[in-house]
Parts: structure tokens; C-alpha cells; sequence
């Protein structure tokens, strides 16, 4: 079932987001020492709510966390993207309700932008870090929305740019595709694409480090 609804393409380089267990990823992103999973679920709801659209597109969507947000009234598509084909069966199991609205699509942002369709909100949580500023420029402009709203991490201590936790190991091999961020800095991407910024908010994590909400407007 969960194949049907999933459309893949067999890549010849293993991302290492490929490799992350999802019950791994998901254990780490919600210990009180690191509350991210808790965080962005919010920040989704925000996101769902906050523009007059009815497409839309997660990039990164991971298991799904916040697509319970996502308002069948509003929305008639929203597109849940990822590298990870389980991270995808896990999205199209759980949210069953949204059957038809979500369309689940497994795309390596980095060499398969052109397979993005276009919607109207382009929604990427912390998804900049691992594919670069480059890469999500081509896919802003492939999925050409009006509204683009990202959430970056902001560390105290580049070093220790993933927070201890017993699954700490899982994400070993994060460091060969992690870009530091910096909100000035993808601004000025935006910009040259044609997008200017809307709206900047802070979410202070319990570990020191924060998450920061960028929306874009095109045009």
C-alpha cells in the first residue's frame, strides 16, 4: 500500500539521511533536553495557517510531524517531500486522513529539483542545513511559490552543532552535508531570486540553541 503511494527513483550516492532511522531521529528530536519536534510542530501550524493558499509544499517532511495542521478545508495539495523513501511510507501511514491531499514524492533535492512540482507556500524546517543555499535557491525556483517559509538552527557552538543524546551516533555521518546557517545570509539568497523577507521570529530551544523562522514573499 504504502508503494502506491510513494514515487521513487533508485540515486546512485547514498545520502546520509537515507541511512537515519526515523524512530531514531524522531526519539532525538523530541528528549526535553532537545525539544525541536515539539517546536516545530507549533511553528507548522503557524506555517499551515499564516498565507491565502491552497498548494503546498514540505520540503523534508521526515515522518510528518505537524501535517496534522494541514486544514483539508484550505488545502486541496500538499506535497510531502523527502530523500527517504521509509520516512515517506511512515508520512502516507500515518496520515491516512489526509489521502487526498497529500501526495507523498521521493526527490533528492540536490540532483532532482527539476522534479519538484509548483505550489503556492514552499515550507522548509530545517531542511537548508543539509542540501545549501544553492541548491534551495533552484528549488524555490522550480516550485516558484508566492510565499516560501523556512526554519533554520541557530547554534551557540558550531561544534556541537547536533545536541548530545543517547542517539547522538545516529547522525554521525550528518557532518559530510551540513551547512552552518545564518539568517543574513540566506536573506540575501532569497533576494537574488526575487523573494524578500516578511517575517523573522526566534524560538529559544532548552540546550543553549534556537529556531528561527524566515518567510519570503515573491515578486
Amino acid at each position: 500500500m504504502c508503494e502506491k503511494k510513494v514515487e521513487s527513483k533508485m540515486k546512485n550516492n547514498i545520502n546520509p539521511w537515507e541511512e537515519i532511522s526515523l524512530d531514531d531521529y524522531e526519539k532525538h528530536m523530541s528528549l526535553e533536553s532537545v525539544r525541536q519536534l515539539q517546536a516545530l510542530d507549533s511553528i507548522m501550524q503557524e506555517q499551515f495557517a499564516a498565507y491565502p493558499v491552497e498548494t503546498a509544499a514540505v520540503l523534508g517532511v521526515a515522518g510528518g510531524n505537524g501535517l496534522e495542521h494541514i486544514g483539508t478545508d484550505k488545502f486541496r495539495r500538499v506535497y510531502g517531500v523527502d530523500i527517504n523513501a521509509d520516512y515517506l511510507c511512515a508520512v502516507s501511514q500515518r496520515y491516512t486522513q489526509l489521502s487526498e491531499v497529500l501526495k507523498c514524492l521521493h526527490i533528492d533535492l540536490i540532483n532532482e529539483a527539476e522534479k519538484l512540482p509548483q505550489a503556492q507556500l514552499l515550507i522548509a524546517n530545517l531542511l537548508i542545513e543539509y542540501i545549501g543555499y544553492g541548491a534551495f535557491q533552484r528549488a524555490v525556483l522550480q516550485i516558484a511559490p508566492e510565499y516560501v517559509s523556512c526554519v533554520i538552527q541557530i547554534n551557540t557552538d558550531a561544534e556541537q552543532w547536533v545536541s548530545e543524546s543517547p542517539y547522538l551516533r545516529a547522525f554521525d555521518r550528518l557532518d559530510d552535508v551540513h551547512h552552518q546557517m545564518e539568517e543574513k545570509v540566506l536573506t540575501a539568497a532569497m533576494n537574488k531570486i526575487g523573494y524578500s523577507l516578511i517575517l523573522q521570529e526566534s524560538y529559544p530551544l532548552p540546550n543553549g540553541k534556537a529556531l528561527v523562522r524566515l518567510d519570503f514573499l515573491g515578486g
